[in-house]
């Protein structure tokens, strides 16, 4: 039948739909996969925009290039080439609670959203509805940092939108903790200031890593008005956001109601502090060195440094106008520079201030005597109580004399050096070779400059020759450091350490060096610090030196003017042994005492010394000579021609004839009558029995050969 499905059943179609369903499906499967093609084609264009426009990450990168000192803190900062003070930082240098709070306070879902949070949005354009005007903002700090890093003076909506958009872009790139990093570098802080590291240093003078509750809120509270509430300038308006932010519901629950309550008592700092600027000449060498790298790391220490420097202020500041103070502090076993002050004061024109006196070339005075000593320590010459003369001399035409124009006789080699004689240096360095000298400064890779078309003379003992601090405390390292050379590096990333080669001293004559300089008087108003330390003047009073060391560092000193002007009265002793012994006290380093004696380095008396080794003197031909200035032996008892009466003539036991002399060097050998006495005494008081009366000569003979006779008539 008509209308019935077959098997009997009726069809439930209805033919007048079934004419209408495929129209359907085919406007379903056109408009779909057009569609679906748009969507793709927005999803390219997107990501060509993307790519095509990226967001100016790399350009924000531009950064104050920072020198560091060995543990990594702040030595220098130089601004940016716009003139801002915007130091790296990264939420790894930063109070952790400070960014808890920041988060809490300006941007709750940070961790959440992905550039832009929906729920802001939604509640901001709520209230402006609702109000009439802006009550809260839906910026992220997504979107803080799209406005940091590409800013814009105009506050339309399609820079709020570009803004977006930037955002979104940000997030596609970077970690939440890179768009932190962005963030605490960019953030405005009034004036130049950016960053939180900026801020934090010329607020509150120290580094972010920790800061108090009440700090912490103002730094989260300058950025959103920088100008407005600098608190050097606006203090009511600096302390009204601090406790916007302190009263922040979100806030509290970072730190607690109480904890914000006594942060909101806290004083605000109404004065900018300036960002540390220590070690200024160094700090332009290794900006010199390296000029595309922002952090330069050196080998200084800035409590050591910071303590340079004041006693070099202070010290120029007291002789006068015109004198300038350079310094350099090295350890002797790594080599590497601790401290290292180039003038008094970098921006003082008086002084020159830019000029760093620690590569200048100077004349050294005195400093470089205790090498001579060294050396001759070394070759046996001379002991500690060696008698060495001190008086006028001639030296093929070169006549040395004395600072103070006075001469002291006969002095061991100990007081001859600690009193810095410059006479028994000369003989010494005459005995030695100014040649001999030269090479072991190059064995310490130190190579000083003579005058022109000279070779090395016996004035290079008295500071005939050019030298800079730097090369001269290199030269003491050896020293502090048994001998061996130390290379001290170039103060930023130098090779430093012990040189290769042979030593500068053997170990036992460095000690002895070190074991007299040790004992030398400090200077007027110093207290002794067990130090060992020399003093130098140049000729004309143009430069002042004073180098000292410990177990562990040695500090060099040099006073003067940049010019080359003599300062009258300016020494050695005098102006820079006092800084010397202020900045061992000002860098806050604990004494380290000097090593002790090494084998075979003994202090002997001179009557225990060997014959060769009692007096140092040379003959006239230049050889070495152990008698050429001693006296001769003389006998003063009995006296030429005396008649002594010693019982010959009643018969009686005849009694001893005392004998004495004077002069000559023991042992002694007694002759009477031509007749050797039985024995060889050190004593000038000797006994002699004769044979019976009449005349006898008695003849005395002493270590070097030399005799003295008397003829006596014994009855």
């Amino acid at each position: 039948m008509p209308g019935r499905a077959e098997g009997g059943k009726a069809s439930t179609i209805d033919p007048g739909r079934s004419r209408h369903l495929p129209r359907r499906y085919t406007t379903l499967l056109i408009t779909l996969p057009i569609g679906l093609v748009m969507a793709a084609l927005a999803i390219v264009a997107l990501e060509w925009a993307d790519k095509a426009f990226p967001p100016p990450i790399e350009p924000a990168g531009a950064v104050s290039a920072e020198v560091l000192d060995k543990d990594g803190r702040l030595l220098r900062a130089f601004a940016t080439k716009d003139g801002l003070w915007r130091l790296k930082t990264t939420v790894d240098d930063v109070d952790p609670r400070f960014l808890r709070m920041l988060v809490a306070y300006e941007d709750q879902r940070f961790r959440e959203h992905h550039g832009v949070d929906p729920l802001a949005l939604g509640r901001a354009a709520l209230q402006f509805v609702t109000n009439g005007r802006v009550v809260s903002g839906a910026s992220t700090l997504s979107m803080q940092v799209a406005r940091l890093i590409e800013p814009r003076r105009e506050r339309t909506l399609p820079a709020k939108l570009l803004q977006l958009a930037r955002a979104i872009q940000i997030e596609r790139r970077l970690s939440k903790d890179e768009i932190l990093d962005l963030y605490l570098t960019h953030a405005p802080y009034g004036g130049n200031l950016e960053g939180v590291r900026a801020a934090s240093l010329a607020w509150f003078g120290k580094e972010p890593r920790r800061l108090s509750v009440a700090e912490a809120a103002l730094l989260v509270a300058l950025p959103q008005l920088p100008e407005k509430r600098r608190p050097d300038r606006n203090l009511a308006a600096a302390e009204a956001a601090r406790k916007r932010v302190l009263g922040r519901a979100a806030v509290s629950q970072v730190i607690g109601e109480g904890e914000a309550e006594r942060a909101a008592l806290a004083a605000i700092p109404t004065r900018r502090l300036q960002l540390p600027a220590y070690a200024a000449h160094l700090a332009e060498v290794a900006l010199r060195k390296e000029p595309t790298t922002f952090q330069h790391h050196t080998t200084l220490r800035r409590d050591i440094q910071r303590g340079l420097e004041a006693v070099a202020r202070e010290g120029a500041a007291k002789l006068g106008p015109k004198v300038s103070v350079a310094m350099v502090m090295a350890d002797v076993r790594s080599g590497g520079i601790v401290g290292e002050v180039g003038s008094a004061d970098y921006f003082d024109a008086s002084r020159a201030g830019w000029i760093d006196m620690t590569r200048v070339m100077r004349s050294p005075g005195s400093t470089l005597k205790p090498f001579i000593y060294g050396l001759a320590f070394e070759e046996g010459l001379v002991a500690q109580e060696t008698i060495i003369e001190d008086r006028p001399a001639d030296f093929f035409g070169y006549r040395p004399r004395n600072f103070d124009m006075s001469y002291q006789g006969d002095v061991s080699i100990r007081q001859a050096l600690q009193l810095s004689l410059n006479v028994p240096a000369i003989r010494l360095l005459d005995a030695v070779g100014p040649a001999r000298l030269m090479v072991r400064f190059r064995r310490a890779e130190v190579r000083p400059a003579l005058p022109p078309n000279e070779a090395p003379g016996l004035a290079i003992g008295l500071g005939g020759l050019g030298i800079t601090l730097r090369d001269l405390v290199q030269l003491y390292a050896g020293l502090a450091n048994r001998g061996w050379p130390v290379r001290l590096g170039d103060g930023i990333e130098g090779k430093a350490g012990l040189i290769d080669g042979e030593p500068l001293l053997s170990t036992v004559a460095a000690w002895h060096v070190a074991d007299i300089l040790s004992d030398v008087l400090p200077p007027a108003d110093s207290r002794q610090r067990g130090i060992a330390y020399k003093t130098g003047t140049s000729y004309g009073y143009r430069d002042a030196w004073s180098v000292g060391f410990d177990g562990r560092y040695v500090l060099g000193v040099w006073v003067g003017r940049p010019d080359n002007g003599a300062v009258p009265g300016l020494t050695g002793y005098g102006a820079a042994a006092p800084i010397l012994f202020e900045a061992f006290a000002k860098s806050g380093i604990a004494i380290t005492p000097l090593p002790d004696a090494p084998p075979g380095a003994v202090r002997i008396a001179q009557a225990d010394l060997p014959i060769s080794q009692r007096r140092f003197s040379t003959t006239a031909s230049g050889l070495l000579s152990a008698s050429a200035r001693e006296p001769a032996p003389q006998i003063v008892f009995p006296p030429e021609g005396a008649r002594v009466d010693l019982g010959a003539s009643g018969g009686e036991t005849m009694t001893p004839l005392t004998l004495k002399l004077q002069g000559g060097r023991a042992p002694f050998r007694w002759l009477a009558n031509g007749r050797p006495l039985p024995d060889v005494t050190r004593r000038r008081i000797s006994q002699w029995l004769p044979d019976g009366g009449g005349y006898s000569t008695l003849t005395v003979i002493d270590a070097v050969g030399r005799a003295a006779s008397v003829r006596v008539f014994v009855e």
